[in-house]
C-alpha cells in the first residue's frame, strides 16, 4: 500500500505540476508575444520635428530683407526655439496630457485651461493666414492676378475651411498620410527645386534682386518696428511643444533629445532661409507679395528656363501640402479643449457635444463662423499682405501666452517636485526657462509696434486691432467663460465618451 501511495503521491504531484508548467509556458509566449517597447533613432525624431514645424509659407516676409533673413530666423531660433524645445521635452516625459496638464500642475488649473484655450484660440486666425496663403498660391494654377485680390482670397478661405470642417465631422482618418507627405511635396521638393535653379539663374550671369553683400547680413535698423520682423518668426517655430511627446520613445532621451533638436534646428533654418534668399534673387522687395511671393519666384524663374507649364503644378503641390496640414490642425487643438472642458466644466454643453462621429462637430462650426467673419476682411483690407501680416502677427500673440504659461509651470515643477519621474531633464533649465519667457514677452509686447509690412497705415487703427484680435481672443474670452461656468457644465465620467 506503501508503494501504490508512493505513486499515487507521484502522480498527483506530477498532475499538480502540470498546469503550473502549463501556466509558466504560457505567461512565457504571453511575454513573447507582446512587443517590446518600440525606440525610434533621434534622426527619425529630428525628422520628425522639421516636417511638423518647417514651411515655405512664410519665406516670402523674410525675402524681402534678402540675407538680412539669416539673422531674422536665427535669433528666434536661440531665444525661443530651443527653450521651448528643451522644456517642453522635459515635462511631456514627465507629466502626461499635454500643456493644460503641465501648466495645471505647475499653477493651476485656470490657467491651464487658459493655457491650451489659447493653444486652440490661435488657429481661429492661423486658418485665415494659412489659406491667404493657399488662395494666392491656387491663383497661379488658374489666373496670377486672382492672387492680388481680397474678395478671392477670402471666397477661398470659407470654401477650403468649410469644406475642412465637414470631412473633419466625418471621423475621415486618411488625411494623416497627405498630412506627412507635406514635408516632401509641399517643402523640400518645391524649395530644392527653388534654391537649384535659382543658384543656376545666378551662375548664368543674372543679377540678384537683393543685395548679396556681407554689409547686407544685418537688417537695416528702423527702430523698435525693425524687432517685429523678429516676432513673427516666433511663430514659424512654433508647436515644438507637440513633438516633445516622442521623447519617451528614444532609447537615450537624456544624450539622444538634444542631438535630434539640434539636427531639426539646423534642417528647418535651412528650409526657411535658403528659399527665401533665393526668392529675393529673383524678385524685388517692393513687388514681392507676402502671401504669393513662393509662386511669384517659381513664376519668374520658371520663364527664364522656359517652364512655365511647371507653376500650376508646383502650385498644386504647395496647396495639396498646406491643405493636408490644415485638416490635421483643425480637430487637434479642438479635441484637447474639448476633453479638459468635458472633465473641469469649462464651456457649455452646447460646445461640448459631439456628432455621431464622435467629432467635436459643434466648436468647428463655432469656430468656422469666426474664421468666414476673419476671412472677409480680406475683402475689405485694400491690401491682401497688410491683412496677411495683421492676422500673422495675432495668431503669434495669442500662442505666447501659452509659452508664457509653460515657461513658469516648468519651473515651478523642478522647484516643487524635484523627485518626479522625468524621462529626460533639460540642462539649465532655469536659464533656459528665462530667456523663453523674456523672449517671449518681449515678443508680445514688441507685437503692438507696426513693421513697415504694415504698408504705412494709421498707428492706433493697428494696435486697436492686434490687442482686440490677441488680449480678447486670448484673455478676455477664456475669462468670461470660466466666470459663466456651471455646474451643469461638468458632463459625468460616463458621457465624456458617447456622442450627443
Amino acid at each position: 500500500m506503501s508503494e501504490s501511495g508512493d505513486a499515487m503521491s507521484a502522480m498527483g504531484a506530477a498532475a499538480a505540476g502540470r498546469p503550473a508548467r502549463r501556466a509558466k509556458a504560457q505567461a512565457k509566449t504571453r511575454a513573447a508575444a507582446v512587443p517590446t517597447t518600440a525606440y525610434i533613432s533621434w534622426v527619425a525624431l529630428a525628422l520628425m520635428t522639421t516636417s511638423s514645424v518647417a514651411s515655405l509659407r512664410p519665406a516670402p516676409t523674410m525675402a524681402v530683407y534678402g540675407l538680412a533673413a539669416i539673422f531674422l530666423y536665427l535669433v528666434p531660433a536661440i531665444v525661443f526655439l530651443l527653450p521651448t524645445a528643451l522644456v517642453s521635452a522635459e515635462l511631456a516625459s514627465g507629466w502626461n496630457g499635454g500643456v493644460y496638464n503641465w501648466v495645471a500642475e505647475g499653477i493651476s488649473k485656470p490657467m491651464g485651461f487658459l493655457a491650451v484655450w489659447c493653444q486652440f484660440a490661435m488657429t481661429i486666425f492661423y486658418y485665415p493666414s494659412l489659406l491667404a496663403y493657399v488662395a494666392s498660391t491656387l491663383a497661379y494654377v488658374f489666373n496670377p492676378a486672382l492672387a492680388s485680390s481680397g474678395t478671392w482670397t477670402a471666397l477661398v478661405i470659407m470654401v477650403c475651411y468649410w469644406t475642412g470642417v465637414w470631412v473633419s465631422s466625418q471621423g475621415t482618418k486618411s488625411v494623416a498620410g497627405l498630412a506627412s507627405s507635406g514635408l516632401i511635396i509641399g517643402t523640400l521638393i518645391p524649395g530644392a527645386l527653388l534654391v537649384t535653379l535659382g543658384a543656376i539663374y545666378l551662375g548664368q550671369g543674372n543679377q540678384s534682386a537683393a543685395p548679396m553683400t556681407a554689409s547686407n547680413l544685418l537688417p537695416a535698423w528702423a527702430g523698435i518696428s525693425s524687432l517685429v520682423l523678429i516676432v513673427n518668426n516666433f511663430l514659424s517655430y512654433s508647436g515644438m511643444e507637440m513633438n516633445a511627446v516622442h521623447v519617451s520613445s528614444l532609447k537615450n532621451p537624456a544624450r539622444e533629445f538634444p542631438k535630434a533638436m539640434f539636427l531639426a534646428m539646423g534642417l528647418v533654418l535651412a528650409i526657411f532661409i535658403l528659399p527665401a534668399v533665393a526668392i529675393s534673387w529673383f524678385i524685388p522687395s517692393e513687388q514681392l507679395s507676402l502671401t504669393a511671393g513662393v509662386m511669384q519666384a517659381f513664376d519668374t524663374v520658371f520663364a527664364d528656363f522656359n517652364m512655365q507649364w511647371m507653376t500650376p503644378i508646383l502650385g498644386i503641390m504647395l496647396v495639396a501640402a498646406s491643405l493636408g496640414g490644415m485638416l490635421t490642425w483643425l480637430a487637434g487643438p479642438s479635441k484637447g479643449l474639448l476633453l479638459i472642458s468635458r472633465q473641469e466644466g469649462y464651456l457649455p454643453p452646447f460646445l461640448q457635444r459631439l456628432n455621431k462621429h464622435g467629432v467635436q462637430q459643434n466648436i468647428l462650426v463655432t469656430q468656422g463662423i469666426v474664421t468666414s467673419v476673419i476671412a472677409l476682411a480680406y475683402a475689405f483690407i485694400p491690401d491682401v499682405s497688410s491683412a496677411y501680416w495683421i492676422f500673422s502677427v495675432i495668431t503669434t500673440q495669442v500662442y505666447l501666452i501659452t509659452y508664457l504659461l509653460m515657461f513658469v509651470a516648468a519651473m515651478r515643477l523642478r522647484r516643487q517636485q524635484p523627485d518626479h519621474p522625468r524621462g529626460y531633464k533639460a540642462p539649465l533649465l532655469g536659464t533656459l526657462c528665462v530667456v523663453g519667457f523674456v523672449a517671449s514677452s518681449a515678443a508680445l509686447i514688441i507685437g503692438f509696434v507696426p513693421s513697415s509690412q504694415f504698408g504705412g497705415g494709421s498707428t492706433a487703427l493697428y494696435v486697436s486691432i492686434i490687442a482686440t484680435g490677441a488680449l480678447g481672443l486670448g484673455l478676455l474670452v477664456p475669462f468670461l467663460f470660466y466666470r459663466s461656468r456651471k455646474p451643469g457644465w461638468r458632463l459625468a465620467e460616463a458621457e465624456q465618451g458617447s456622442p450627443s
